[in-house]
Formats: C-alpha cells, sequence, structure tokens
C-alpha cells in the first residue's frame, strides 16, 4: 500500500504509543521542511486527531477518530493479502462501482474498496442501503479465486461466516445469526448485508466483488422509519461503541483464511459451520421466486451452499435464489 505523507507521519505517531514524536525529526527522516510536517499536522487535526504540543520534545497524540483510513485499518492488519491494498474514501456513490472499474484495470487480489458514505448504496435485487456517514462499514473486497463460476455460486455463504466470526470474536455479548443467503440478524434484526458480484469469462471467474454494508455504530434515531423496526446497529446491540478499523481487520483476517479453505476444498469444508452460525435452518420459511411463493421447513443447505425446504406435503425443493421471511 502506497502511503500519503500525511499518513505516514501518522503512522510514526501512533507508533510512539503516546510517546512525543519531533516535528523536526519528522522532517529530516522523511525529507521535507518543518512547515510541511505543520501543515500535515492541520489535516490530521481537521480529521479528527487531537495532538498536545509539549515545547521542545513535539507532538503527542491525544485523540483518535473512530475512521477507517488506511492507516487506522493497518495497525490491526494481520493479512497476506487483503487489505493490503485500500481505497478509501469519505464520500462516494458506491463502493461496488469502483470495484468494479478496479477490477476491470487489473486490481490485485484482496484490494479493499471502502468509503465513510454512499451515496447510492445498495443490495441485492438493486434495493437501497442506507449508508450514513461515519457510521457504518461500508466496503467492496475484490477477490480473485481459481474457481468457475458455477463454484462461485455459494461464496457469499464463506463471507457471511467470515463477518459473523470477526463480530463474535470481538464482541462476544453479540450473538449475530446468518439468515440465508446474505444477512446478518441480531435478535431478528438485520445489521449487515452481503452482495456478491461476479466478473467473469465461460469457465473461469476474473474476479468477485465482495461488497458488505454493516450497520456499525447507528443509533436508532439514525435509521429512518421505512427500516427502524427491522434494523439494528452493533453499537445498539453492545451497548458500546464499534472500532471500526479493528472490526474491518479482522473480517480481511477471516476473509482471507476462508477464502483459501474454499478455494482448496470448496463450501462443503465450512458448511457445518455456516449451519452452526445460521438462524435459518430448522425455521419455517416463507420463499419469494420471480415466479412464486411458497412456504415450508427450511431444513438444511447442500455441499454447494443452496437451500432445501422441506413443504408440508413432504416434497423438499431445492432454492437456488430468492427472498425468503422467517415465519
Amino acid at each position: 500500500m502506497t502511503m500519503s505523507m500525511k499518513d505516514e507521519i501518522l503512522k510514526r505517531i501512533l507508533a510512539a504509543n503516546g510517546e512525543a514524536v519531533s516535528g523536526q525529526e519528522l522532517a529530516d527522516s522523511l525529507g521535507v521542511s518543518r512547515t510541511a510536517v505543520w501543515k500535515h499536522m492541520q489535516t490530521l487535526q481537521e480529521e479528527g486527531y487531537t495532538f498536545e504540543t509539549i515545547k521542545k520534545k513535539g507532538y503527542v497524540l491525544t485523540g483518535v477518530p473512530n475512521s477507517l483510513s488506511p492507516t487506522q485499518i493497518e495497525l490491526f492488519l494481520k493479512t497476506e493479502h487483503f487489505g493490503r491494498e485500500i481505497h478509501y474514501f469519505d464520500v462516494v456513490d458506491s463502493t461496488q462501482t469502483i470495484a468494479h472499474k478496479l477490477a476491470q484495470e487489473g486490481a490485485p487480489h484482496g484490494t479493499v474498496i471502502i468509503g465513510e458514505e454512499q451515496t447510492a448504496g445498495r443490495g441485492r435485487m438493486a434495493r437501497p442501503w442506507e449508508s450514513v456517514h461515519g457510521s457504518g462499514i461500508w466496503m467492496t473486497v475484490i477477490v480473485r479465486p481459481d474457481v468457475t463460476p458455477q463454484q462461485a455460486s455459494s461464496f457469499t455463504l464463506v463471507v457471511a461466516v467470515a463477518v459473523t466470526m470477526a463480530i463474535k470474536t470481538l464482541y462476544s455479548d453479540i450473538e449475530p445469526a446468518i439468515k440465508w443467503p446474505n444477512d446478518l440478524l441480531i435478535n431478528g434484526k438485520k445489521c449487515t448485508g452481503i452482495l456478491t458480484e461476479m466478473q467473469a469469462e465461460a469457465d473461469l471467474v476474473q474476479a468477485l466483488l465482495v461488497g458488505i454494508g454493516i450497520n456499525a455504530n447507528q443509533e436508532a434515531a439514525d435509521f429512518s422509519s421505512e427500516i427502524a423496526d427491522i434494523a439494528t446497529s452493533l453499537r445498539l446491540e453492545a451497548g458500546e461503541e464499534i472500532n471500526r478499523a479493528a472490526l474491518v481487520a479482522l473480517i480481511l483476517q477471516y476473509l482471507e483464511q476462508f477464502t483459501e479453505l474454499y478455494i482448496e476444498e470448496g463450501f462443503a469444508s465450512m458448511k457445518t459451520l455456516w449451519e452452526q452460525l445460521s438462524c435459518t435452518i430448522g425455521q419455517r420459511i416463507e420463499v419469494t421466486t420471480i415466479r412464486e411463493r411458497f412456504e415450508g421447513i427450511a431444513s438444511g443447505i447442500t455441499d454447494d451452499g443452496v437451500l432445501q425446504l422441506t413443504q408440508d406435503d413432504g416434497l423438499v425443493r431445492t432454492i437456488y435464489a430468492g427472498d425468503i421471511k422467517i415465519l
């Protein structure tokens, strides 16, 4: 990841762990003027970082904003590929749109596009997704697995497992559950949506664009009246502010780990874990497809991640795509 001068200064100040960092030493080591360092410090303050200036010693970091800047994420990152190239935006129309363009231009495996706000965020079937500034995690990861388009159909379920595990690891009091195929619920309310889109040839996946939207730090008043009764945030459920950068880094760590497993062994290798984390299996559900609507018991998923539903007459139906409602 190529860092700007401002980010390099911030990285060194963060690494000082509360000790003073000399402005002159920063200037000398980075090959810039003392005035240039001061200007970058002013920009960092405008972004929400706070400093105490100690005479003859330098800058001491006293406050860090809850931001998703590459520098903040890198502090927690333990991956080899995922998140090693990050495209960060304060405001963006949709991270998916930018990901499609970057993927076509050859962006490497694990590239992340992330924004503080989306003005045209979307979920499955082009449904709008509310993306409040500075409150959630709105990102797309470019994944380049060596699989066929047919094999890639189950990758959304892999992503759901990675996000669920990351949330449970950092916030043990929260119990997110996966609703097939792409939502995470907490106490029956939606906190996360996943959108996987594909760039592919007939027999080869060029890239999977994995969009992840997480309601992280919203308060109840942040949700519009249309979704207030069905949406929640991690903050509301945990009762504390969510460190978004730490959560992003851990999601990328789990996603890298599970992607490697998925490429080597397929979805079947994590099917049991998905079922353990799901709130769908064993429940009575209503399924809506393009052609019809029906209901029954969600009796399981196949090794390819396809949902199986048992109707009241005993007929087992295979659900490849559709909307489900837990009854």
